[in-house]
């Protein structure tokens, strides 16, 4: 029982990508950060190239794990089977990653984080909770809000990489590091606005289809717009045109400390799948 591991995508993608088109809803973050790297360069979620991963149980048997870590933001993590996450905790100390946490479904992190903890002594705490949300039955809010959606175009860009900076400000993450990512949605028709009394209320974009899966990200509304239905409303017709367009699974995620956004998402039709975590390891000795 192993785990191999490799910075070159294509390496990965030969090893793993099987496994993890295999079950799409489970891998949905793994997936679509993937093919971002692919498509946008090594540097796009940070100035280090990614680490890829994947564990068998046997020489020569098939992947039932994997991971994707883009430093220096937490390393995402397929689910595991029993043992594998000690052994991935043991094989990245071998080489002094430092590795800064993990975000995964429930189960995973947390056996990473007590195997972490077991080894380095160290602190381990729980800094996001999020649900994973898979749509059922679309339901458009009724009555819609005033105004409609409509796709971004480049005369938006400008607002919405402010919109996109507010965003990552809102939820605590680090904003995006160039306009390659949202340039890539605008053109490929997966970002769109809400629009009220001639101008744009709400954004909310949608990652490409990958194994008939795609997931609306991110979702925004300014502060001093929000309460009025838009985010919600654009969210349904952003889902519903990716589904006529052949997406058979719809997700998105929800920060479960936000009770408002958890109901919204329901009342259109989105389902619970499971709960993920984004833990946070303490430094660790010889690391920066």
């Amino acid at each position: 029982m192993t785990w191999s591991m490799t910075r070159d995508p294509a390496d990965f993608e030969a090893a793993a990508g099987e496994f993890l088109r295999g079950r799409p809803v489970e891998h949905t973050t793994l997936l679509s950060v993937a093919a971002a790297v692919r498509a946008l360069g090594s540097d796009t979620y940070g100035p280090e190239a990614p680490w890829y991963g994947w564990w068998r149980g046997d020489e020569g048997a098939a992947v039932g794990g994997a991971f994707l870590w883009t430093p220096p933001r937490k390393l995402l993590l397929s689910p595991l089977p029993e043992g594998a996450a000690a052994q991935l905790v043991d094989a990245l100390a071998r080489r002094r990653t430092g590795l800064p946490g993990v975000n995964a479904a429930r189960t995973t992190a947390e056996a990473v984080a007590a195997a972490w903890q077991r080894r380095h002594d160290r602190p381990a705490r729980i800094v996001e909770r999020h649900r994973l949300y898979r749509l059922g039955e679309l339901t458009p809010p009724r009555p819609a809000p005033p105004g409609a959606a409509r796709l971004a175009t480049p005369a938006d860009r400008e607002l919405l990489l402010g919109w996109s900076a507010a965003f990552a400000a809102d939820i605590g993450s680090s904003p995006p590091r160039n306009a390659r990512a949202l340039d890539g949605r605008i053109a490929a028709g997966r970002c769109a606005l809400w629009e009220a009394g001639g101008r744009p209320v709400a954004m909310a974009g949608i990652t490409a289809t990958l194994a008939g899966m795609a997931r609306v990200a991110p979702v925004y509304t300014p502060a001093e717009l929000r309460g009025r239905g838009y985010a919600g409303a654009l969210t349904a017709a952003l889902s519903g045109a990716a589904r006529t367009s052949g997406a058979t699974e719809l997700l998105l995620f929800a920060d479960l400390a936000n009770s408002t956004s958890n109901a919204l998402y329901q009342r259109i039709g989105y389902r619970p799948v499971e709960d993920h975590l984004v833990i946070a390891f303490g430094a660790e000795e010889g690391t920066g």
